[in-house]
């Protein structure tokens, strides 16, 4: 999905100066635990979050992701977005919630990562199939 479709869809507006909205993303995670982020994010995700601090930028850097989207109304500090400009790493405003932003975007057919097998086995030796 492109960005310019996900800002439509979450009436999002562009943050950072040099915006590609046909920058495309396969996937989403929403997550204001950047350890949460690490552990299922990936190239090609859209990192969704209330944190607005250069961890976040740093986070999606570390993923090799392009896109960041600020959920519930947070604009991210004056250094975060320079960080973001030099990583060359997008942001987005969106004005809902994590958990509506999340629907409005499953959706409309964008997909959620993918957990870890780690994660998955350990829930399925704790609950059985799921």
């Amino acid at each position: 999905m492109k960005l310019s479709e996900v800002m439509r869809v979450i009436d999002g507006k562009p943050i950072t100066r040099a915006f590609d909205a046909n920058l495309e993303v396969e996937t989403a995670f929403g997550a204001d635990l950047m350890s949460d982020a690490l552990m299922c994010a990936q190239e090609g995700t859209l990192l969704m979050t209330g944190i607005i601090n250069p961890q976040a930028v740093r986070t999606a850097e570390m993923v090799s992701s392009q896109a960041i989207m600020f959920v519930r109304c947070k604009i991210p500090q004056v250094e975060t977005i320079k960080l973001a400009e030099e990583k060359n790493i997008h942001l987005i405003a969106c004005p809902y919630t994590m958990f509506e932003a999340c629907g409005r975007l499953y959706d409309v057919g964008l997909k959620s990562c993918d957990l870890p097998d780690t994660s998955l086995r350990q829930w399925r030796e704790r609950f059985g199939k799921g």
